[in-house]
């Protein structure tokens, strides 16, 4: 299956879901989908969430408790969830407030696999 059907999976069974997407560190999408035209600049929030999921996973490193593998960023409009699939890409679904934050965490760790599979 292609990145953006893989994408488009995720969104379709996730209540909530404004837009997926993956994504390289420096800020750059590499495929994405959205449900619908969102009142929110999605690739600007992309762009400026790289630059603050970069900052996290050089303090995970100095820190030394791991690998990062998932991140979740909810504020009074949306969720955010972020998974890590390698060193230079990471996937986000990005959800409306009462998205199933829960289901999209689940959706993307599943997934993960299978979009890695298509990166490589």
């Amino acid at each position: 299956m292609s990145l953006r059907g893989i994408l488009d999976d995720i969104i379709q069974s996730v209540d909530g879901s404004l837009a997926a997407m993956i994504m390289a560190y420096d800020g750059i999408a590499i495929d994405e989908v959205s449900v619908e035209i969102s009142e929110f600049d999605i690739p600007l929030m992309s762009v400026e969430y790289a630059a603050v999921l970069k900052e996290i996973k050089r303090a995970v490193d100095v820190i030394k408790i791991g690998g990062l593998e998932e991140v979740s960023i909810t504020t009074a409009r949306i969720c955010v969830a972020v998974r890590i699939l390698t060193d230079d890409y990471f996937a986000v679904l990005i959800l409306n407030r009462d998205g199933n934050i829960g289901k999209g965490r689940y959706m993307l760790q599943l997934k993960s696999f299978e979009i890695q599979r298509e990166l490589s």
